[in-house]
Order: C-alpha cells, then structure tokens, then sequence
C-alpha cells in the first residue's frame, strides 16, 4: 500500500522531529518500517478526518445560510 501524502523522508523526518521527542523510549525504527506504520495510519484515519471536516463545513455553512448547508448535504450524503 502506497502512502499518496507523504515520502519516505518526509515521514522520517517527521519521527524524528515530531513523534520521537513525545515516547517514553528510544524506538530505533528503518525507514521503511516507519513509512509501513505511517502509511497504515494515515490511510485508516483519512476517512474519519474527511467526514468531520464534511461536517465541519456543513456545519459553518449552516450558520451562514442553512438553504444552502442542507442542499450541500443532501447533494454530498452521508461519507
């Protein structure tokens, strides 16, 4: 499974600047095992991400016209 938002080096990079400086241990991980658990992640958790930010947005289009927030709704259905 191939990851479509992030390289190989953007993920180490991302370990070692981000995630690495928060555990508890010092996990030594390859590349491509980083890349492997970064991919998994990423693509189980774009769904949920995308139907909140849906929701996110239908829910800012209601407060300004709720017209146009149900027909966003009806027309986008439910993710």
């Amino acid at each position: 499974m191939k990851n479509p938002y992030l390289s190989k080096e953007e993920v180490v990079e991302i370990f070692l600047s981000q995630v690495a400086a928060h555990l508890k241990q010092n996990y030594m991980f390859s590349p491509e095992d980083l890349e492997t658990i970064a991919t998994i992640f990423i693509m189980s958790a774009t769904p949920k991400i995308a139907g909140t930010e849906r929701d996110l947005c239908i829910d800012f289009v209601r407060s300004l016209n709720s017209h146009v927030a149900n027909a966003l709704e009806e027309k986008r259905g439910n993710l």
